[in-house]
């Protein structure tokens, strides 16, 4: 089995788009001094700093150990392994991880939904905002 490397900036890129989550946005949730370029350039790294890494876990609401630890290639078997064995009673069944992928995928669409209602308010702040001003 070959030694592969776990690429966390690859994997804050997936999670990322998962969640259908633009590099603009996160880059607004990370502070004033990111922009999309920097977000980008992040993806590109191999590894993160682990402070930079927990600031993003939070913002896309997805354990640091998932980052960290999560491999395309293991992943993708373990699928295949859990279709093969029609065994849906859980997505991963290794260790002390145990996903269902139907409540991870309720989940992570009730949390985009929340994400599109935040970004909804805060457009109509905004609005309102500049409303005020034009008024003036």
């Amino acid at each position: 089995m070959p030694n592969n490397k776990i690429h966390e900036g690859r994997n804050v890129k997936r999670f990322r788009e998962m969640l259908g989550i633009k590099q603009d946005a996160l880059a607004a949730d990370l502070g004033d001094d990111w922009n999309q370029q920097r977000v980008s350039l992040l993806e590109q790294k191999e590894t993160i700093d682990t402070s930079l890494l927990q600031q993003i876990s939070a913002i896309l609401k997805v354990p640091v150990e998932a980052i960290q630890n999560f491999d395309e290639e293991q992943a993708v078997n373990v699928i295949a392994n859990t279709i093969n064995n029609n065994d849906n009673s859980s997505f991963f069944n290794q260790g002390t991880i145990n996903i269902n992928p139907i409540e991870e995928i309720k989940k992570l669409h009730e949390e985009k939904m929340a994400l599109y209602e935040r970004m909804l308010k805060e457009k109509d702040e905004m609005m309102a905002r500049l409303e005020k001003l034009i008024n003036k």
